[in-house]
């Protein structure tokens, strides 16, 4: 399982909690879609996943920008991913991105807003925030391989508390 999380926001610990701790645990591959807020945070996630890829964002501390790129391309059951906090152009500076970086998708943070749109050239997840929603749903995604066949994944956005409010799929 691939699990999508961003926007932390925290000075010390990952603020995981319910099904949001127990997927990222689980997973083979978290995507930390920026703001960490501060290195420990960057450091407990990396104690917690299996493997890591992450990004860092606006809200980054000096130590997490040297650590992290802004942008970067993971892949996952044979779906290719641009990840990134956020783009000043909005949806279509994501997809220019994701089409210069020859993606089947991109994830991106910033707006603590979970969403997947798949209404242009590219799919965009923004899994909005586990710990910080500001007004929104807390959540996380949770991706996972259609079947035997590569190129495929099944997602879902998720609350903590495990309710899946909605599902989409990534098909390049």
């Amino acid at each position: 399982m691939l699990v999508v999380v961003s926007d932390t926001h925290s000075r010390e610990e990952t603020k995981l909690q319910g099904r949001t701790a127990e997927a990222v645990r689980e997973a083979d591959l978290v995507v930390h879609a920026g703001d960490f807020y501060r290195e420990p945070v960057l450091d407990a996630f990396e104690s917690t996943a299996r493997t890591l890829r992450a990004v860092y964002g606006n809200n980054a501390d000096a130590a997490i920008r040297d650590r992290l790129p802004e942008v970067l391309t993971a892949e996952y059951a044979g779906v290719r991913f641009t990840v990134t906090h956020r783009h000043r152009s909005g949806d279509t500076g994501l997809v220019m991105l994701g089409r210069e970086r020859d993606a089947d998708a991109v994830i991106c943070g910033h707006s603590h807003r979970p969403r997947f749109d798949d209404s242009g050239a590219l799919p965009i997840l923004n899994p909005g925030s586990h710990a910080q929603p500001r007004g929104n749903r807390p959540a996380h995604a949770e991706l996972e391989p259609v079947g035997e066949d590569e190129g495929a994944l099944n997602g879902r956005l998720v609350t903590p508390a495990g309710e899946v409010f909605e599902e989409f799929r990534i098909a390049p």
